[in-house]
């Protein structure tokens, strides 16, 4: 069952925020990751598909009906939300059984489904458990079943994982993705974490001031991001700003910078982007692109270490896993890749690297 949004709009009143010609289908069994900076329309997004709020423009189609201005009951859409929401003084069944004692199926027959999908998010030994007995991943597991039991047209992920444990997170994120996958409904899953929506989805929308800016596969936003500020924002980058010289170089504060044969017109501004694990260290074979640097910062993070270099005419910032002295570096020309300067090409959220 798919979800659609066709040239959706919505404001809230008194503001300009909201979300803009926003276009998007996700397939059964897909996933896709929505990611944005803070007030980028995320959540507002979640929300129309959801019917808690109603465009003022456009359509919500899921599995080929019209649910625009339908009410969230009406639409049979499972939502797993950030706090989960459960009830304190229901057991683990009794909370995955209340959407189907709403929608007035037998009591037998909801404790038996709520039972099997406890038992299928590996959960039957926790049945009676109350959720203040449960840890925080137990209590994401009760959530997400009760969003599956009554077979939802889709589900909702609105920050499902953020109030985890680090090192609990992947786990939930594999679990996640295993039972979405093995029921073969379309996931909207809204997160801040860029890890998370990386790894989790088919595909990752990347929302800019109530905008779709780009949607593509998590490869394809990483290596090849449409804009400056996509680039900035997703993941680490060097981003530096030249004009573009002859078919195979560019022109920095850096020096000149060899990179694959490209078609721009000399003296076309251009943004380059390098990806930190892209840059080398120690001399090029071929000495293109070496520069003799001296390490300014330099952060141990386990199995790699992340370094600003400086070099004539800037920093760049690079990540290995060697533990040796670094003198110097040298960039690839095939790890740069150009991307056309934009008038208005502003980063989406400013970060710490």
């Amino acid at each position: 069952m798919s979800v659609q949004l066709v040239g959706v709009n919505f404001t809230y009143p008194g503001a300009g925020a909201g979300v803009f010609d926003i276009n998007l289908e996700i397939q059964p069994g897909e996933l896709v990751a929505c990611i944005g900076a803070s007030g980028s329309g995320k959540t507002t997004l979640l929300k129309m598909v959801a019917g808690f709020e109603f465009p003022d423009r456009g359509q919500v189609i899921i599995d080929g009906l019209d649910v625009t201005r339908l009410r969230p009951r009406e639409r049979q859409l499972g939502v797993v939300f950030q706090n989960y929401a459960l009830f304190p003084l229901m057991t683990a069944t009794d909370n995955v059984a209340y959407p189907l004692k709403v929608r007035h199926v037998a009591r037998e027959e909801r404790l038996r489904r709520a039972r099997e999908t406890l038992e299928r998010v590996g959960l039957a030994q926790f049945a009676d458990r109350y959720p203040g007995t449960l840890s925080g991943g137990q209590q994401q597991r009760v959530a997400l079943a009760r969003a599956l039991v009554f077979q939802p047209k889709a589900l909702l992920l609105d920050e499902p994982l953020s109030a985890l444990d680090a090192a609990l997170r992947p786990l939930m994120r594999d679990e996640i993705r295993r039972l979405q996958r093995e029921h073969g409904i379309a996931a909207l899953h809204i997160t801040h974490d860029q890890e998370e929506a990386l790894s989790m989805a088919d595909r990752v929308a990347v929302m800019e001031a109530g905008r779709l800016v780009q949607v593509a596969t998590p490869t394809e936003i990483y290596d090849r991001p449409a804009t400056r500020s996509i680039a900035a924002f997703v993941g680490q980058a060097n981003l530096w700003d030249g004009l573009s010289v002859g078919g195979d170089g560019v022109e920095l504060p850096l020096g000149l910078l060899k990179l694959p044969p490209h078609d721009l017109p000399e003296g076309t501004p251009v943004t380059v982007l390098v990806r930190p694990e892209n840059v080398n260290v120690g001399p090029a074979p071929d000495g293109i692109n070496e520069f003799p640097c001296r390490v300014t910062r330099d952060r141990f993070l386990g199995s790699l270490r992340r370094y600003d270099a400086e070099i004539r005419g800037g920093t760049v910032l690079g990540e290995t896993s060697a533990r040796a002295v670094i003198e110097r570096i040298h960039i690839p020309p095939q790890n740069i890749q150009l991307i056309p300067a934009g008038p208005h090409d502003k980063p989406l959220e400013e970060k710490q690297p």
